[in-house]
């Protein structure tokens, strides 16, 4: 074959270029859903801002987009602004600016976690949700998922759509905000060995790069205990906020349901 035959030979109709995959990056696709990492390894040193940047629109496209795996589309709306005082806004207002300034500077934040334990329907999602929102709209790359989903996304074929186990945790360990919803949620009191290597893996490798985990909980630390080890859940706790979701139940009928 000449080099002319060769330089015309067609591409495979469905074949992902690289030229391809620019034009998607340029234009602020999720590359996650063609199971690559959003936003490439050279974007994560810096902050992306301007959602006019097509680095920036990529970053939020991704918080947004696992809002909605989570079917959680309602909570995109929430600031902190939003929230009242037994939600603790100003202290998620303090931690998110210490990581902004951290990712600023490439350093590591000096306090990894925060904890948002509470009864149901105290309002811990929609507080770490705010989070979430406010951390994406000043540069960081933050996802969502409950905890029992990533577990269940890590078994073979168990990712949503081509989304291979790889992926699954490549975007949830390398995202700059993971907020891990529930945790320890829809679990028997003594976790399979499964379950619990994959946390210890999500939560070491997060720990390791420098890269901060927020977890709500319906559960107290001894039930946590009892399901992760407390080797796992001292781990989590180490440097920690502990942000303690107070008051009534918010989804109770204002009157009781006759049935």
């Amino acid at each position: 074959m000449s080099t002319l035959e060769a330089a015309q030979e067609p591409r495979h109709l469905l074949e992902v270029t690289d030229h391809v995959l620019e034009i998607l990056r340029r234009g602020g696709a999720d590359l996650s859903q063609l199971g690559m990492p959003a936003p490439a390894d050279e974007d994560r040193g810096e902050l992306w801002e301007d959602v006019a940047v097509p680095q920036a629109s990529a970053r939020a496209l991704a918080w947004r987009n696992s809002m909605r795996e989570a079917a959680h589309d309602d909570y995109l709306k929430w600031r902190f602004a939003d929230l009242d005082a037994n939600q603790h806004p100003k202290v998620l207002r303090g931690w998110l600016n210490s990581l902004v300034e951290a990712k600023r500077h490439g350093a590591r934040p000096t306090t990894m976690h925060l904890i948002a334990p509470g009864n149901i329907g105290t309002g811990k999602t929609t507080a770490l949700a705010a989070l979430g929102n406010e951390g994406s709209e000043q540069g960081l790359l933050v996802r969502f998922i409950k905890h029992a989903t990533y577990l269940t996304w890590r078994r073979p074929d168990g990712g949503p759509g081509d989304m291979t186990a790889y992926t699954v945790r490549k975007r949830h360990v390398e995202a700059d905000l993971l907020v891990l919803d529930e945790l320890c949620g829809e679990m028997d009191s003594v976790a399979t060995e499964f379950a619990r290597r994959e946390t210890v893996d999500l939560i070491d490798s997060r720990l390791s790069a420098g890269r901060p985990t927020a977890f709500s909980t319906n559960l107290r630390r001894d039930n946590i205990a009892a399901v992760l080890g407390e080797r796992l859940l001292s781990r989590i706790e180490d440097r920690a906020y502990l942000v303690k979701i107070t008051g009534p139940d918010r989804r109770t009928p204002r009157k009781p349901l006759d049935w």
